[in-house]
Formats: C-alpha cells, structure tokens, sequence
C-alpha cells in the first residue's frame, strides 16, 4: 500500500506488509473460509488489522467514504481486494456493528501465513468478547438481550414460545402465549426486553406466514439469526440448566413444567451462547418466568412516535425522552435502568404510585437530592465490574473499584437516614433496610475485611494495584529481599553524588526504565564531570533531556532487582488469582447494591429534571385502569418546550368516559394536532414510568398498552406502499387494543383517494367506539368525520355511550389580509373551514400556484358556507365536495364498510393457497357491490 493515502478524516492508513509468498498463502486460507454475507472478519497483523474481498469494500465505502481504500493483495488473476485498518479504526467499527448497527457481526481472526483462526466473534446481542475495546472509554448504555423464538400451530390457533438471554447480567426467561397474524406480542416483548438479536428456526411449520414476523424484527431494529430446528431441542434441559442456575435444581424443573414450546428456544440459546462451555457461567445465572403483561405494551411505531429512545439524528439530547430525563449521575447503572424503565412503564397504581412518592421526598428536600447526586456521582459501575470479576479478569483494579464504591454506601446511607418527612417508611423499606441487609458482617464485611487484608492500599495512590505482603509469607520475604536491594542501590545513589560531586535528585537522578536501574543528569552537568563519567562508568544514551549512564554496581543490584520483583511478580499473580476468585463469591451482594443504586440514580434524575425545568413538573395523580379518566390540564412537550427558542403553549387534554373519551381533533396542518397528541401519550407514559409530568395538573387512568399511528412512515424502500402501511398498522390496532388501552391516531387514510380514506377512517372509528372503546385522540383532515360527534344527540341511532367530542386546533385569518396565524390552542368544536390554500400561503408557495388553487376550489367547493350540523341539515356530510350523501346513507353504508373490513381481516390467509384466498376475496367484494346498489355513499367507498 502507498505510504501517502490518507483516510478522510486525515489519518494515514497502515501499510499493508506482506510479500508475494505470504500473501499467496493467506489468499488460499481466505478463498476457504465459508460464506457468510453478515460476517465482517477482520485478520490481526499485531500493529494494525486486514479486511478482504466484500469485507474491504463494505469497510471502504462505509467508514472510509473513499474506494481509494482499497488495494490488491496477489496477482490480477487470483487477487482480493483489501483494506488495512489501524487500531483506532478498529475500535470504531467493533462499535459500531455491535452497539449501532443490526445487520452485521464481526469476527477476529489470528495467524500467518495460510493459518489463521478464529479467536472472537461478536453479534449486537453477544458482545462478551469485545467487550474489552467497546467499554475502555465509553459507559455501557444498553445490556444487549438476545432472544429465541418458536412458533407452533396447535388447534387452529398461533402460539409463541419465547425465551430470553442476557449474559451481562447473566439472567433467562421463558414465556408462552397465543399470537395473531401480526405478531403483535412478540413485537411488543422485543420492545420491553431491548432486544438486539433474535433467533428463528429456519424451517417452521409450512402454515405460518413468517413474513409478518420477520417484519417485526425487523421493525425493531432487531438482527434475524437463523438456526436448524434441530437447535430448537429441550432433552437435558433441567440438568444443563441444574449445572449454570444459582441455587437448587428443584425450582427450576417446577418452572420448566410449566412451558411447552418455550424450552426449544430456551435450547437453542444454551447451545447458540455456548452457555455451558464457559464454566466460569456455572452457579451464576438465574431464571425467570417472563409476563408479558407486567408492563405497558408498546410497539415499534409508538417508540418511533413517542420519542422514546435516542436516535443517531437527534438535534441533541433533549430531542429524545431517554436523552431529556437522562441526567443520571452513577457511571452506566442509571443509563441502563432508565433505558429499560422507559421500555417497560408500570401497571400497577401502587409501584408507581411508589416511584413518584420517592421523586417527590427528593424535589421537597434540596438536602436529600444534594448528598443524592453527590454521592452517586463517585460511583463507579458496579454492574460492570462485577461482570469483570465473574470473567476472571487477572486483575486487582475491579475488587479495589468495588471495594472503593461499595465503601460509599455508608455515606448514601447517612444521607438517606437524614430524611423525616412524610416518605421515611417508604425509604427505609424500599432503601435502607437492603442496603443494611447487605452491608452486615457476614455480607459486605467479609469483603472489605478481604480486600483490607489481601491488598496494600497505600499503594493506590501511586496507581499501583498490589497485594500486601502481609498477606502472603512468600510475600513477605521477597518483600524484605527487594527492600534490601532498594536500599543498597539508593545508598549507591548517595555515594556517586558525592564520586561527581553532584546533590542528589536535584542533579543526579535516579531512575527506572526499559533499560533496568540508570542514573540521568543534565547535559550542562555532563560537561563538568564528563571526565570522570568516561573513565568510570558506562554511557547508555544521550538525548536531549539528559546523559544516561550506569555503572558495573547498579547494573549488578539492578538486576538482582529485577530478578526478585518478576518472583515477586509471579508469586503475586497466584495471589491475585485466588482474590479475585474469592471476591467472585460475593456477586450477589453486588448485584444487589447495583439494584438498589441505579434504582436511587433514576429517581433522583427524575426529581433533577422536575426541578430544574422553566416550568416545573407536577405529580400525577394515579387511577386503576377502570376508574378515572385522563385529565391533563396545561400540558406540554417535554422534548419539544426543551428546545432553544421554542415558546411552548400549553394545552388540555380531557379525556372523560361518557363524554368525551373519543375526540376527533381537526384543524389545518402545522397548526400542532400532531404535537398536541402526541404530548398526551408521552405524558401518560412518563407518569406510568414513575415520573413528573410537565402539566399545571394531571391525573391518569393507568393504560395497559399505547397504539400510536403517526404518520405513515417511509416504507417504499421495504415495497410496502404508504397506504399498506397504514392499513398494516391499525390492523394491528384493531386487533391488539382493548378498552384499558390509549389509542392515537394521525391523518389516517392519506395514502389513498378521498374517498376510500374517507370510508376507511369512518368505519375505523365506528369500531374504535362501538367495539374497542378505548380512549382515543384521532387527528383527522376530514372534516366530515366530525358528524360522528352529533350522533350522540340523535336518540333514533345506536351510539355508544363511551363519549364522542370534536375540538379543534386554533387559527386566525384576518378577514382584510386573508393571512392566517396559527394559535397552536386545542378548543372544544369541529373546525369550521379548510385551512389548505392558506397553509400553501403560510409556506410561501409562489403566488400563481395560490391563485390557481383558489379558482379551482371554488369551481369544487363554496367555501362561503360553513357546515352547520343538526338533525334537520340533510346534507351535512361532504358538504364540501359536489356529491351529498343523508346521514343515515353514511351510516349504513359505513357500517356495512366495516363489516367488509372485519370479514377481510378474518380470512384465513395462514391457512389457505393464493388462489382460493383470491376466491374469496372476490366474493366478499361482489356481495358488498351488490349491498351498494342502493346507498350512494357506499358506492363511493366501493
């Protein structure tokens, strides 16, 4: 490779050094290596790393963004082409494929010549063998979960055994449950576990559409692996699991009993994590019955439109929920709590009613969150270097780091038995009384009492991570030999200060270094003594900073010092060894503290952001999921009003069963329906998460799940068109909502003509009041939608009674001007015209183009009349457009809409060839067309 190419970024890339030999043999080795289009392999060349053939070019164009990259290696005809690699870049692409990306997996590869193999792989959900590199300077933010799935059909019906894996916190969980066509279950699990890979039998059963599910993976941002079924197996379970699970046997078979698809993927993961070939796993892990019903559901699109995780595009943090409540302050711990709490919020009234009791003792006494932050702030990752511990690292630094944390503990406790307002009992139940259990004696004690004898601590200070010698009886002799040899070398020190007439340290140094024991003086002092220095001792190098030299007896104690210290050394490492080993016994006690810990960081960032907002948060009062309603009085934006610049008006929500618990929200585009509903389900969320809200008042009837449709998103590159998308997702809503969930809806039915969105949107909501009943925000442009609300007032129609209302965004035109401005303020009422041609104007749109909107919509529409809706205007729905339909044609015909809609849905598709499925498509359609003959609003839809 040319000595002079740079990299884009101004480094200069590593010289690829192999001659005509070497690179024949490494050819042949590369051209054998087995086709994976996921693996990255990168070769290590000791000083810097090699990629080859796609690899290279991947690498090239993806973190190089030059092909110029790239170079042959062998002749024209048997050559590859390769990228080298130095070990900053390295480091990048480690991170990147394994904590950004989820398409690919990397693989380390070590040797010459045509030998090589393969020393570490890593996919995004098993990390363990980079670990090292991904975490030297970068707190670990996520613990990567690794999940298996087995879907079965038995009886006509769909059903999932999954099970989980997380090897940072070494824990598994097992769950099993019935599923429907669009997996929506599974995709709301992966949310809720953060999971990053997952694993699929690659031959499953011919009547399950996996596509569907395969779209959920994906959708979550998940990596697919796919395993021979043969993976999937449970023989020996119980005893694999007897020999890796803390405590006895018996608990386990009882919860393995209780499972019969979940123990084949349960299998799959023991053989795919090779859990039993490492036994430094043995008697660590714990097992766990995993309810998909603990936490709020949510799927991929509500994460997307509730803005709940960081994304790589964010403005800055505060664009996020996790990056606006993230002022945690342990290192890692709080992260990783608050990301996982904002993936699973509460269900039951009293944990969270918990949460916030807690925030609120730390807003009420400023004491209480001082001495919290200051203290957590010293914290290092305790979860972290347990993990390190338990890999057997052959290291002090994590036991004297543990040791030195744990410590503090005292000090946490202190500030937390300072408090006496009205939460003591709560802090000394959910706080005190573990951290107490787990300092005592025979816990933490035994620990401390450990390190304080096996490690010299007045050596920290120096960075040095020793054993004391008191420790050890080996120890301690060669401590006394290398003491004595110190000596004699210092009392050398003296006597050739005085030989060269120089004062000690300040003139002669003594110092260590790659050449053993040597005496330093400045190059000014070598020309007073340079005779002398000739004559009787030995000149090693000279340099700007100084002479070095040395002489026939400090090269002889030097080396008799550097004799004891590598005995000293190895004696020592059989000490290290047997400390580290036995500090890996008190994990549990750990474990603990990093719960309890990271529980008290999240808290108190809660009770951080709270306070320190322009406008501070309020508590939310809390209500079972049947009881209460939704009332958000003043609410706002948490991300939005956290932006520079941005003055955020306020708004209210009231969501009441009986009245108003279905709004239909209209208004012109821009003028904050998306924001406003938006900013409801981020509320409802951050209150069942344990959080203040940022409303003048708020009390939330608990949700079991938030369906968010918001804005199709751009599926055309995956061939799903806009409109498919659409349909997909509140198929999955329809199916998957119930009346203790939140349901938000915006501009459904854009991706198609008027009038099939206008009939699509209608039916939907007659199902979301009549069947599913749920409280729900729906943002529509189709004004019509607004005649459901005056049903209520109809006594001859069948309404539900759960509460229809219209509201509408605000805005102002000045009758003079014509100009519009927006108000951003939700009232109560449908909006009473269309704000199109004058959104086109408030964008600047050239004056022509609004001229000729503005003709043709007054050739279309009399905007002159507004509708007015009662009982005796027969022509209310799409008084706007040319045809006019009854409200009774609307009604019927939207209900027989529905009906179509439902009978679709239901078909059989897993089931069934294309061609019957075709069939009966037909036919549905053909007694729909016949029912239209006589209702002119259905022929439209049709």
């Amino acid at each position: 490779m040319d000595g002079d190419d740079f990299t884009p970024e101004g480094g200069k890339l590593p010289e690829l050094k192999l001659d005509a030999r070497q690179a024949q043999g490494f050819i042949s080795f590369f051209k054998k290596l087995p086709q994976d289009p996921r693996a990255v392999r990168l070769f290590d060349r000791r000083d810097y790393y090699t990629a080859h053939g796609e690899n290279a070019t991947f690498i090239a164009r993806t973190y190089y963004h030059t092909m110029s990259a790239l170079r042959q290696l062998g002749s024209s005809s048997q050559g590859i082409s390769s990228a080298s690699v130095s070990k900053a870049m390295f480091e990048t692409i480690a991170r990147n494929i394994l904590l950004e990306r989820t398409d690919r997996t990397l693989e380390l590869y070590e040797g010459s010549g045509s030998s090589w193999r393969l020393t570490k792989s890593g996919t995004p959900g098993n990390i363990s063998s980079f670990e090292d590199i991904l975490f030297a300077n970068n707190d670990m933010q996520d613990s990567p979960i690794i999940v298996a799935l087995f879907p079965v059909f038995r009886e006509s019906q769909l059903y999932v055994g999954l099970s989980f894996l997380d090897m940072t916190n070494r824990k598994l969980g097992l769950a099993e449950f019935p599923e429907d066509s669009q997996f929506t279950n599974v995709e709301s699990a992966l949310v809720a576990l953060g999971c990053k890979e997952c694993l699929l039998p690659a031959d499953c059963e011919k009547s399950i559409d996996l596509n569907p599910l395969q779209s959920a993976i994906r959708n979550c941002n998940v990596l697919l692996t796919e395993k021979k079924k043969a993976d999937f197996k449970s023989r020996d379970l119980a005893q694999d699991l007897g020999r890796i699970i803390r405590g006895s046997v018996e608990p386990v078979r009882d919860l393995l009993s209780q499972f019969d698809y979940a123990l084949g993927a349960l299998g799959s993961l023991l053989s795919y994590a090779e859990l039993l070939a490492d036994d430094t796993n043995y008697g660590n892990y714990t097992i766990e019955k995993y309810n998909l019903n603990c936490y709020m559901r949510l799927d991929s699109a509500a994460v997307r439109a509730l803005n709940i995780a960081e994304g790589k595009t964010d403005a800055n943090k505060n664009f996020s929920l996790f990056g606006l409540m993230n002022r945690t302050c342990t290192v890692g711990m709080g992260k990783r709590l608050l990301n996982r709490w904002l993936k699973q919020p509460l269900l039951d009234v009293n944990e969270i009613n918990n949460r916030l009791d807690m925030v609120q003792a730390i807003i009420e006494d400023p004491e209480l969150r001082q001495g919290l932050r200051q203290q957590l702030k010293r914290i290092s990752d305790i979860g972290r270097l347990t993990h390190s511990l338990r890999k057997k690292s052959t290291n002090l630094q994590p036991v004297v780091k543990l040791y030195q944390s744990c410590s503090r503990i005292s000090i946490i406790k202190g500030v937390l038995q300072q408090y006496n307002g009205q939460f003591s009992t709560l802090i000394r139940t959910k706080f005190l009384d573990p951290l107490e259990e787990w300092m005592t004696e025979n816990r933490f004690g035994r620990f401390a009492s450990l390190v304080e004898t096996a490690i010299d601590l007045d050596q920290l200070d120096n960075g040095e991570y020793r054993i004391s010698p008191l420790y050890s009886s080996d120890l301690a002799v060669l401590k006394d030999e290398l003491s004595v040899v110190e000596d004699h070398i210092n009392n050398l020190h003296m006597h050739t200060a005085n030989d060269l007439d120089l004062s000690v340290d300040k003139h002669l140094k003594l110092e260590k270094g790659p050449f053993g024991h040597v005496f330093r003086i400045s190059k000014k002092e070598e020309q007073k003594v340079r005779k002398k220095l000739t004559s009787n001792y030995i000149i090693i190098e000279t340099r700007k900073d100084g002479v070095k030299f040395t002489s026939p007896k400090l090269k002889k104690l030097g080396d008799q010092y550097q004799a004891l210290l590598s005995e000293y050394t190895s004696c020592q490492k059989k000490v290290v060894d047997d400390v580290v080993r036995v500090s890996g016994t008190f994990s549990e006690v750990f474990e603990n503290f990093a719960a309890v810990l990271s529980e008290l960081d999240v808290l108190q960032s809660f009770a951080d952001l709270a306070t320190s907002c322009p406008v501070p948060y309020v508590r939310p009062d809390i209500t079972a999921s049947d009881e209460g309603d939704i009332i958000l009085q003043g609410s706002r934006h948490p991300c939005l009003e956290a932006q520079d610049g941005v003055y955020f008006i306020p708004n209210d929500c009231t969501l009441v069963r009986g009245k108003s618990w279905f709004q239909i929200i209209t208004g012109p585009n821009m003028g904050g329906k998306s924001t406003f509903i938006r900013q409801v389900g981020v509320n409802v969320l951050m209150a069942q998460v344990g959080s203040f809200v940022p409303c003048d008042q708020a009390s939330v009837s608990v949700r079991d799940c938030i369906f968010a449709r918001v804005g199709a998103g751009d599926c055309q590159l995956r061939g799903v068109s806009t409109f498919m998308q659409e349909m997909l997702e509140t198929a999955s809503i329809l199916k998957g909502a119930t009346d203790k969930s939140l349901i938000i809806i915006d501009e459904l039915g854009r991706g198609t003509s008027t009038y099939d969105g206008f009939g699509l949107a209608w039916a939907i909501c007659e199902h979301l009041v009549e069947v599913t009943r749920a409280p729900t925000l729906f943002a529509t442009h189709f004004h019509e939608l607004t005649a459901l609300a005056h049903r209520n007032d109809d006594e001859h129609q069948h309404v539900s009674d759960i509460g229809i209302s219209n509201y509408h965004v605000g805005a102002h035109i000045d009758p003079s001007s014509r100009k519009l401005t927006m108000l951003y303020k939700v009232e109560p009422g449908a909006c009473d015209q269309s704000f199109g041609i004058h959104v086109a104007e408030f964008a600047n749109f050239p004056e022509a183009v609004v001229a000729l909107a503005k003709s043709k919509a007054a050739e279309l529409e009399d905007f002159s009349t507004t509708p007015a809706f009662s009982d005796d205007s027969k022509d209310e729905v799409g008084s706007k457009r040319k045809r006019v339909f009854s409200p009774d044609d609307v009604t019927r015909g939207a209900a027989r809409a529905r009906l179509f809609l439902e009978e679709m849905a239901a078909l059989p598709i897993d089931e069934m060839d294309g061609s019957k499925t075709m069939e009966l498509a037909t036919k549905l359609k053909a007694d729909l067309q016949k029912d239209a003959a006589d209702n002119p609003w259905l022929q439209q839809f049709v």
